[in-house]
């Protein structure tokens, strides 16, 4: 267990370098939203604290969840009698639905959301933002994904691939980073790319209540939640939460606090109106 958590740091401190390194030399946004400074002392602090809260609490839910149920035969999966290899790549795409779903839920329930959106007040869109979530939020869809390791009988090695690519890939999809259009066009037929993602963190409800894909686009397709192109240019789109810029919310402690806060008004009329 412990190899699989060094090699899973290790990608993602290897991605991590890579991806700010790209925005550094090439940055597709610029201006007040994208600057760095107290934006990734917040998004950095909270994946510190979530990593803290999961390390004693349900940190390797998930690989105790899949030894569990392989020990005793439990599970969609081994029920197939699948060849290893197949069953792996089967976890893994179910994970991956799984999570969409877990994804759109936040969006769907208020009391979800009301945590959920601490990802989404950031007024930047970079690699920082693949971090900030809440804690609590971390350890609850850590809980979800280790019910849906048991149900699907995945086993441990599907586990570590598909948390593998899932933080790889939200480090690539919240990249301030730019592929070429067709590039972009080719890899958006399977694969979530940064492009598509940002849709989701405009300001305007409808684009956030959409891609919510993680890995694989394909999900936004199936469900009706894909949007192609937002209302406004990739570079002019206002990005975030227009009801908590303020200085507080962007704040660690503003951020640890706001699932427990009063809504303003406009965040409840906002909500009362929200959409899968």
């Amino acid at each position: 267990m412990d190899q699989t958590v060094l090699f899973r740091l290790a990608v993602f401190a290897v991605l991590l370098l890579v991806m700010a390194g790209w925005e550094f030399l090439q940055p597709y946004r610029k201006g007040a939203g994208q600057s760095r400074g107290g934006r990734w002392v917040t998004s950095f602090s909270l994946m510190i604290c979530g990593a803290a809260l999961n390390r004693f609490t349900i940190g390797a839910g998930m690989i105790i969840a899949a030894s569990y149920a392989q020990e005793r035969g439990w599970g969609l999966l081994p029920m197939l009698g699948l060849p290893a290899p197949v069953a792996v790549l089967l976890a893994v795409i179910g994970l991956d639905c799984a999570v969409y779903w877990q994804h759109r839920f936040t969006h769907m329930f208020h009391v979800l959301w009301r945590f959920h959106r601490v990802h989404h007040i950031d007024p930047g869109f970079d690699v920082s933002t693949a971090v900030r979530f809440h804690p609590l939020e971390i350890a609850v869809s850590a809980a979800y994904k280790a019910g849906f390791v048991v149900v699907l009988g995945a086993d441990a090695w599907a586990v570590v691939i598909y948390e593998t690519l899932l933080s790889s890939f939200a480090l690539f999809n919240h990249g301030n980073v730019h592929l070429p259009r067709w590039m972009d066009h080719i890899l958006r037929g399977l694969f979530v790319t940064p492009d598509m993602h940002r849709i989701h963190h405009s300001a305007v409800m409808v684009e956030t209540n959409s891609n919510y894909g993680n890995i694989l686009s394909v999900w936004d397709r199936i469900f009706a939640s894909y949007i192609d192109q937002a209302q406004q240019d990739d570079r002019a789109m206002r990005i975030g939460l227009n009801e908590f810029r303020d200085p507080q919310s962007q704040s660690l402690v503003g951020s640890l606090w706001l699932p427990f806060r009063h809504d303003p008004v406009s965040t409840r009329q906002k909500n009362n109106n929200r959409q899968g």
